[in-house]
């Protein structure tokens, strides 16, 4: 019964601890993601569109496929999307686990494995890229106004999040997992957790060029709400 009593008393000690973890987590992140960043006044004219896009529950940095003297196609080959369409408009990036972006395609397919990975991370992680040719403003679309300056600065956070081969280029992920014709995968740097989630890299990116952001956040709404 003694060896009985403490096994209990340990499994609600554990419980209640992972409780009050959850719940603290929770209530950080939505205080730290609605507290904002102040956009920092450079004074030059915004002339570059840009975009954060939701699918739900991770964000986007969505950019020109050509701008400020910056074409995409060059960084992400269309060579590499199963389209090989070269007509598109915009480029999405965005940054994750890499076994949760190739493995899990849908929520059911997520496994143990993948999901203890992603949250301590211990797993690789990836750029998933995607183009468009047509983006409209909207409650998951959300457009950003950039001078060349503070674009540049977006730009040199995406490709310094990417990992690269000896002799500089990005490393293109050889694999089956698509979400649609018009993407493809790439090797990046950085451990996904937690605390640094995809969502937190692109509010990390929008901190890097000067534009409005959360403080911190692990969620999609963070941002979103930064930009209603």
């Amino acid at each position: 019964m003694k060896i009985i009593k403490k096994m209990l008393k340990g499994a609600l000690w554990i419980t209640g601890t992972l409780l009050v973890f959850i719940g603290g987590y929770l209530l950080a992140e939505r205080v730290l993601s609605r507290s904002t960043v102040a956009e920092m006044p450079d004074g030059l004219p915004r002339t570059i569109t840009a975009f954060v896009l939701s699918n739900g529950v991770h964000t986007d940095l969505v950019l020109p496929v050509v701008a400020a003297g910056k074409d995409w196609s060059r960084t992400f080959s269309y060579e590499h999307t199963l389209s090989k369409d070269t007509g598109y408009r915009w480029v999405a990036i965005g940054w994750g686990d890499k076994g949760f972006y190739l493995n899990t395609p849908e929520w059911k397919d997520l496994t143990v494995s993948t999901a203890f990975k992603a949250v301590t991370g211990l797993g690789e992680t990836a750029l998933h890229v995607t183009y468009y040719r047509h983006l409209a403003e909207g409650l998951r679309c959300r457009k950003l106004l950039l001078s060349e300056a503070r674009y540049r600065k977006l730009a040199g956070y995406v490709e310094a999040s990417l990992d690269r081969d000896p002799s500089g280029q990005p490393v293109a992920i050889v694999t089956e997992a698509r979400y649609n014709r018009d993407d493809a995968f790439y090797e990046a740097k950085g451990a996904y957790s937690l605390f640094h989630t995809c969502n937190s890299w692109t509010n990390n990116g929008l901190k890097a060029a000067g534009a409005k952001a959360c403080r911190w956040t692990a969620f999609d709404r963070g941002i979103l709400y930064q930009y209603r």
